[in-house]
């Protein structure tokens, strides 16, 4: 897809955003299923396949939205990661991924942080705020969280197991946060 129809994209509704598949191309998209899938203790190639999906929705909302997401904690699970990973050791397919098939047309570095920095974690209210900011995000490119979804996003797992919110909560927490300022304090306090 050239830069100008990934640009295109930006615009698109959930149901049209492109799936993993599509942005990876077939033969790399099966290359990564099955290279995850043949790992000692591997998932089913069903559960990677959505570890794949996910990876690619994350790289997905860091394309479209860098000024918004960028420089936050990774809120995505290690599997993901680690598939993130493994697609930028494919240095040629994955700088076509983030410059001709993502929304953003730029290339997505990868920043590992250092451990001094990771013991300098900033303070659970700024984590917070930083991973409820994806909801709206992910809500809005590609519709509601779902069981698939759920395993792969910390936020989403800890909201959902900590805190006892449905998925469908979930989501409509996502929505609540579209308008540009948030939802309003009687829209906060009416749920």
């Amino acid at each position: 897809m050239p830069t100008s129809a990934a640009h295109a994209l930006a615009g698109i509704a959930a149901e049209q955003a492109p799936d993993a598949e599509e942005l990876l191309g077939s033969a790399l998209y099966e290359e990564v299923v099955r290279h995850f899938s043949a790992e000692p203790g591997a998932p089913s190639a069903s559960v990677v396949r959505h570890q794949v999906r996910e990876c690619l929705r994350y790289l997905y909302l860091v394309s479209r939205h860098p000024d918004r997401l960028g420089g936050l904690f990774l809120p995505v699970e290690q599997d993901i990661d680690e598939i993130w990973h493994y697609l930028i050791l494919q240095t040629h397919e994955y700088r076509d991924l983030c410059e001709n098939r993502l929304p953003g047309g730029h290339f997505i570095h990868h920043r590992s942080i250092s451990y001094d920095a990771y013991q300098e974690a900033p303070a659970r209210e700024a984590v917070a705020e930083e991973a409820l900011r994806w909801l709206p995000l992910y809500t809005a490119a590609f519709g509601p969280f779902d069981a698939d979804a759920l395993p792969h996003w910390t936020i989403v797992r800890f909201l959902h197991h900590e805190l006892g919110l449905s998925l469908g909560e979930i989501s409509a927490l996502g929505e609540d946060a579209q308008s540009p300022d948030g939802p309003t304090a009687s829209e906060r306090d009416r749920t």
